[in-house]
């Protein structure tokens, strides 16, 4: 079971194969996975077009700056900040600069997980 990820592995792999969503070629790659949970490194070029995403996803900002716009809400970021999308959100990153890449944390069943209703979470949900 592999258990670490390096940025430089997962750089080395962006971008991925073009596809038809990416015709510039993939803006990720998976560093780790296990059960439902998968580790990716995510670094657009230019622009940001993801869609929705069918599980709960934290974003670790690696490097950069940027606005993180989730459902028209606007949340300005840098490095070291962490951000969280429910499942079956949208969501975009804007105005990134140019060394901009983060991790992603996805997890959970398909639609997401409920509220905790701040049960051990410090601030709540």
């Amino acid at each position: 079971m592999k258990v670490k990820a390096t940025v430089e592995e997962v750089l080395s792999r962006i971008p991925g194969p073009a596809t038809v969503e990416w015709p510039m070629g993939e803006p990720f790659a998976v560093g780790l996975a296990h059960g439902s949970m998968s580790v990716e490194y995510y670094a657009p070029v230019g622009n940001d077009p993801q869609t929705p995403h069918e599980q709960d996803e934290v974003y670790f900002i690696h490097k950069g700056t940027g606005v993180l716009v989730i459902n028209k809400e606007r949340h300005p970021f840098k490095e070291g900040d962490c951000l969280f999308v429910p499942a079956n959100v949208e969501h975009r990153f804007e105005n990134f600069s140019g060394d901009f890449g983060t991790w992603v944390v996805f997890w959970g069943p398909k639609g997401g997980e409920g509220p905790t209703g701040g049960k051990g979470l410090k601030g709540g949900d």
